[in-house]
């Protein structure tokens, strides 16, 4: 819901405490909380909407996509924000292998050959309608087009494949309808636009067409863009169709970092051994699709693949349509830029564990909303942290703060900082990250278990610009209209009345992080009517009739983030929960162990489940000794006991068929991309019908769960 301009204002003037719930003397981490109280009490009033409103005005006045020149000049841009803040900064460069489109051509032909459609149509509004558009004529915007697509030129016929899931494909091979040699017209939603190329190429497409009905985010979910929030026809989600479930991060080299100093003999250059798309893939609006989608026959659609366009969907398949695609993409190796700043730790047992905390930069276009309304409320989060120094506060653990460079392209700036840097995030504490920072009113937040609770603490700490705490808005959004932020994924619900949490999956600078390296991580956002996702409408003016007018969310939000980092620099004991961590493992097992019984697979759950009550009873004993612990060196030992344990949950040895996703609990989806799968191993074992490739998977589970268990035992001695 939008609010007033003068009623945000006049939130502001509210003093702290009339509307921010008082921090409790007990706080768990903390021997003592009152003296971090008064630091964040000081933080708290730091954060300014106003200069916020600035930051991403200046961030979105030109479109910036990832290697641009006007990429760099933001990069320069946060890298003095940083320094006038008091961090230690560098820029640090890496050569990773991008697309930009040098030809994009589609064309769509009946039976008789007669032109249905020729596009690709530009993004445009009506200039003299409700304000228009300031932004959509800049010369600098690039073609609608996929990261990662392969270029060619294909001509056939079309079937159309709903969502592009993997239970779509197998249901069109039911109906008796191949799409060998076909161009296959998905819509965007459900899953990864990735994975939508990554099962049409397993079935023999020869392309991919992916478009945005209106259905799921335009006029039938409310008024078009300029008049409303959503995506009007003309509108085209971008974006990769890397195959990031099976690595991410640049092409060219899984595993290590791509520095400039790189050579080429250590780059893997064979195209089928890449993470990439062998076939053409683009997307479209639904101005450009409709023509396309009206002219298929055969048979209806399933009712459920029934969009919002005003005709009757037929699957096609049956040469009433042909299209063309000739897309000609340049690939090279193109430089990108990750900004670092440093703020050096000062406890002597602690100071090189590492507190990291990021938030993208690049955008396909403008990227008001995605990313850098999160990068907004990051610089404000820093400006707190610098007005913090001059105040004479110093963490007791470093703190590592990035802006990322090429996340669009597939989380490139940060995996291949994240793989520069695995000796020293061996001993990182936490991965905080933000993306979407601002996309409405309504907080939203992902964790691993280990840190619910700790996300939970901090907003409670935060106040409302609707009032109250964040938390509390948060719990009530919950119960009134729960709403998901593209890549989180609901956790389970919590006992007592405690908000819910989601699982992290993928699709954000968090992945290499845990899904890699097993570092505990957090991603906040929040969300609301945002129908402009990776088009060019998602700029600054958007933002400010339908995001946040007033800045007081990015306010929030940078609030949300410097308390968490903050909190995890300073605190005594690490604050990580493995009760409940536990609990949910063993949910995940007994889920799993019901899916196996019903697929009639003969697999032996017993070692899994007893690793699991192991996991959780350590979990158990350690919360106790975490919530009696003094400062000191004693407190030293039990948060590496507590930190190593997280990174014991990992397999080196990877999942089956992607063994660059190591954590045994949490990973994206072979087939869903965004979405977490729960302990990923065993249930794509399972989804496969593979008994052998299940059991080996359980066995890699239980050792995991065994390994950690036995490090948290040894710290509650």
């Amino acid at each position: 819901m939008r609010r007033s301009t003068v009623w945000a204002a006049s939130l502001l003037a509210l003093p702290f405490i009339a509307f921010a719930q008082a921090p409790s003397s007990q706080v768990f981490g903390y021997s003592d909380f009152s003296q971090q109280a008064k630091w964040d009490k000081a933080f708290l009033a730091i954060p300014d909407a106003k200069l916020a409103g600035e930051e991403l005005k200046t961030l979105t006045a030109e479109p910036h996509w990832a290697s641009s020149p006007e990429d760099h000049k933001t990069a320069l841009y946060v890298a003095e924000k940083f320094k006038a803040a008091g961090l230690h900064t560098e820029i640090q460069e890496f050569r990773v292998w991008l697309n930009k489109p040098a030809k994009i051509e589609i064309e769509a032909f009946d039976a008789k050959g007669k032109k249905l459609m020729s596009g690709l149509t530009p993004e445009h509004v009506d200039p003299k309608a409700y304000g228009g558009d300031p932004f959509q004529n800049d010369p600098r915007i690039l073609p609608a087009f996929n990261g990662s697509s392969a270029s060619g030129d294909v001509t056939a016929e079309v079937v159309y494949a709903n969502y592009g899931a993997l239970e779509d494909f197998k249901k069109l091979a039911s109906l008796g309808i191949s799409v060998k040699g076909k161009i296959v017209l998905v819509r965007y939603g459900q899953n990864f636009r990735g994975v939508k190329a990554y099962i049409a190429q397993q079935y023999g497409a020869a392309g991919v067409l992916i478009y945005s009905d209106p259905a799921d985010d335009g006029y039938a979910r409310g008024d078009m863009y300029p008049r409303g929030p959503y995506r009007p026809a003309s509108g085209v989600q971008r974006g990769s169709v890397q195959f990031l479930p099976i690595y991410a991060g640049d092409p060219e080299t899984p595993g290590i970092a791509a520095t400039p100093d790189l050579p080429d003999s250590q780059r893997v250059t064979d195209p089928a051994k890449m993470n990439q798309p062998s076939i053409p893939v683009n997307p479209l609006s639904y101005l450009d699709a409709s023509p396309i989608l009206e002219a298929l026959d055969g048979p209806e659609t399933p009712r459920a693949w029934q969009g919002a366009l005003p005709f009757t969907y037929h699957l096609g398949g049956t040469g009433a349509v042909k299209v063309h695609m000739d897309l000609v993409q340049d690939y090279k190796l193109r430089t990108i830029w990750d900004v670092v700043g440093t703020i050096d730790g000062t406890d002597p047992d602690q100071k090189d564990d590492w507190v990291v905390a990021g938030n993208h930069r690049d955008a396909w276009v403008f990227g008001a909303v995605d990313p850098n309304s999160g990068t907004a409320a990051m610089l404000e989060a820093v400006h707190g942290l610098g007005d913090l120094l001059k105040q004479g506060w110093k963490p007791k653990r470093r703190i590592v703060i990035a802006s990322w460079d090429a996340e669009e392209e597939g989380l490139m700036g940060s995996t291949e900082w994240v793989e520069m840097h695995t000796k020293e995030l061996a001993h990182a504490v936490a991965y905080f990250n933000t993306d979407v920072g601002v996309a409405g009113p309504d907080f939203d937040a992902s964790a691993v278990p280990s840190l619910q609770e700790f996300v939970r603490d901090v907003t409670r700490e935060v106040p409302s610009p609707k009032g109250g705490t964040v938390y509390e808005q948060w719990k009530l959004s919950q119960e009134t209209s729960p709403r998901h932020r593209g890549p989180a994924v609901d956790g389970d619900v919590p006992s007592g009345d405690a908000v819910r949490v989601g699982d992290l999956g993928s699709g954000s600078d968090f992945t290499p992080f845990i899904q890699h390296l097993g570092v505990p991580s957090t991603d906040i956002g929040s969300s609301g009517s945002y129908g402009v996702y990776h088009s060019v409408f998602d700029n600054y003016n958007w933002f400010i009739k339908f995001a946040d007018p007033t800045f007081v969310y990015e306010q929030q939000q940078a609030r949300v983030f410097g308390l968490e980092i903050l909190h995890m620099a300073d605190t005594d004991v690490l604050p990580y929960d493995y009760r409940l961590y536990g609990k949910d493992i063993e949910g995940y097992v007994a889920e799993a162990e019901k899916r196996a019984t019903t697929a009639k697979m003969k697999v032996d759950f017993s070692a899994a489940s007893a690793a699991a009550r192991r996991f959780e009873a350590a979990g158990e004993s350690v919360y106790k000794l975490q919530s009696s612990a003094a400062t000191g060196t004693n407190a030293a030992k039990l948060n590496a006991a507590l930190r190593d344990a997280e990174t014991a949950l990992l397999n080196q040895a990877g999942l089956p068929h992607r063994p660059w996703y190591k954590h045994t609990i949490y990973d994206p989806g072979e087939y869903t991309g965004y979405a977490a799968v729960v302990i990923p191993g065993v249930n794509e074992g399972i989804e496969a019908d593979d008994s052998g490739r299940t059991q080996g998977q359980l066995d890699a589970l239980a050792a995991a769960l065994n390994r950690s268990a036995a490090i948290l035992e040894g710290a509650a001695q």
